[in-house]
């Protein structure tokens, strides 16, 4: 635990992904693969992030703004007996169908694991060895979710009725401007926190889980206890990570600036796009499990390679 290397697991998992999809090229093996990878990562697909701007004339901003409010507030008190039990349907069925893309994420995570480290294409047997393991994972997952929304839906609502406030009434007040830069930094930090557990349980507990059959919990423990005094290994791993997201990101664009946008259009198609970036996700789904390597023996996913078998019969 004394020097653990945050680069040499980049050209290990860069020689395993090759190894699994070009040693050799097996088309019908990316897709299964791919199958896995698409539902570990399902529900995580984001848009092109917009802007927002004022248009109109200044000084009558504010009076559009809060007229379209009281026109939306009597459409909304003229219309309570369908309103309501429209957006509780929209809700429960919104709920619903959030329910099902993380437990089946849950279930790919294992799925995709299973066949990143055994360096295999299969769905049945992951779906299946792992359950216990995945629905642990999947009542994590749903808890700290439904907490992150507890901490971070009440921080948005204060912010943007203090945004709104200062809109509506035309002033920037001192006051408005500390609340609003307290709210942002607090906002941040939240989504560091979140950022966080969510890095160490894909990169590590889902593999502990993996290797010891355990809980979601236990794996924890575990985690809690490799790291236990050596704090600045984890804090050297997550920023790297970081610079390694920004490297794979540039590398991305690149692709897609190069091919004239076509590699971006196939990329947004759903499972297709997931198997045409399966090298990169292979990548990412290796790199920590190189990195984990390194605790010891007892933390290698990796079989032991077919030629120590072939030369141990040959010694016999």
């Amino acid at each position: 635990m004394t020097e653990m290397s945050v680069t040499r697991p980049v050209s290990q998992a860069m020689d395993h992904a090759r190894m699994i999809l070009f040693r050799p090229f097996d088309l019908g093996k990316w897709f299964v693969i791919g199958f896995g990878a698409w539902l570990a990562t399902l529900g995580e697909g984001g848009g092109f992030p917009g802007g927002f701007h004022f248009g109109g004339p200044r000084g009558h901003g504010a009076h559009n703004i809060r007229a379209g409010l009281e026109q939306a507030r009597d459409y909304v008190l003229q219309n309570l007996a369908w309103i309501v039990p429209l957006v509780s349907c929209i809700i429960l069925v919104s709920f619903a169908i959030w329910l099902v893309v993380l437990w089946l994420s849950s279930r790919g995570r294992f799925m995709f694991l299973h066949c990143v480290a055994l360096n295999t294409a299969e769905v049945q047997v992951p779906w299946t060895k792992f359950a216990a393991e995945a629905n642990s994972l999947f009542l994590f997952r749903l808890v700290i979710s439904l907490l992150g929304l507890l901490v971070v839906l009440p921080l948005v609502g204060g912010f943007l009725a203090v945004v709104l406030g200062m809109a509506l009434s035309e002033t920037v007040n001192p006051v408005g401007i500390l609340l609003t830069v307290g709210l942002v930094l607090v906002m941040t930090v939240a989504g560091i926190v979140l950022w966080v557990i969510g890095r160490l349980l894909d990169d590590f507990v889902v593999p502990l889980q993996f290797l010891r059959r355990s809980g979601c919990l236990d794996a924890w423990r575990e985690l809690r206890r490799m790291y236990q005094g050596t704090l600045s290994n984890l804090a050297l791993y997550l920023l790297f990570r970081i610079v390694l997201a920004i490297v794979i990101a540039i590398v991305v664009i690149a692709v897609v600036l190069a091919t004239c946008c076509l590699a971006g259009c196939l990329m947004a198609l759903p499972y297709l796009g997931t198997v045409f970036l399966l090298p990169v996700l292979v990548f990412e789904r290796a790199y920590p499990l190189f990195y984990l390597q390194q605790f010891g023996p007892d933390y290698d996913l990796f079989p032991p390679p077919a030629t120590d078998n072939v030369s141990g019969m040959a010694s016999a």
